[in-house]
């Protein structure tokens, strides 16, 4: 069946070859956050171990969560270990709920006048910021929006989950979803 689809076998081995050096190449975040943990632990940075470590915890809270539903489905039980890693962009979503932990938590400290507790939630979010890609300028966010409007059809705020969801999609990590909701909602009152 599969030498159906590839015609060739020249061309089967070729796709096998590149499927392979794929697979092992998809979680290169985790190999980098692992290695940086490694490098906290030998160095005493004990705050960067603390936080590096709960971010692996979640990645792994995250992995079981897929082998549970992968073995929920049926399948080749020898096979849920390498299909339940997660790929960097599962990762980076990983990250992305880290972050808004941090946010919530300073804003909280904040408001109870906690500036010590503020302070070390502003450094881990420093630290996991460095995991992020490149974020986008609340202009670029901007010139997205109106390109998800005009793809979408949107014409009013009752079509602001559609048009969130299709920005979201193509800017994922690269901007905090509470600005993308407000740039949306102002655009659509326009």
């Amino acid at each position: 069946m599969v030498l159906e689809f590839f015609p060739e076998p020249r061309a089967f081995l070729i796709f096998k070859k590149l499927f392979i050096i794929l697979v092992r190449y998809m979680s290169v975040l985790k190999d980098k956050l692992q290695q940086d943990l490694k490098d906290a632990l030998k160095s005493g940075n004990a705050q960067k171990r603390m936080t590096l470590g709960l971010v692996l915890s979640a990645i792994k809270g995250k992995e079981l969560e897929k082998r549970s539903k992968l073995s929920k489905s049926g399948g080749d039980p020898a096979k849920f270990d390498e299909q339940s890693k997660l790929t960097d962009e599962e990762i980076l979503d990983v990250f992305s709920s880290e972050i808004k932990k941090r946010k919530e938590a300073i804003e909280q400290y904040d408001k109870a006048g906690r500036e010590e507790l503020a302070q070390k939630e502003k450094e881990e979010l420093a630290m996991l910021m460095e995991y992020m890609p490149e974020q986008m300028t609340e202009e670029q966010v901007r010139e997205e929006v109106k390109k998800a409007i005009s793809a979408t059809g949107a014409l009013g705020p009752k079509d602001m989950g559609k048009v969130i969801g299709a920005v979201m999609a193509k800017i994922k990590g690269k901007a905090d979803g509470q600005v993308v909701s407000k740039l949306v909602k102002e655009e659509l009152l326009k």
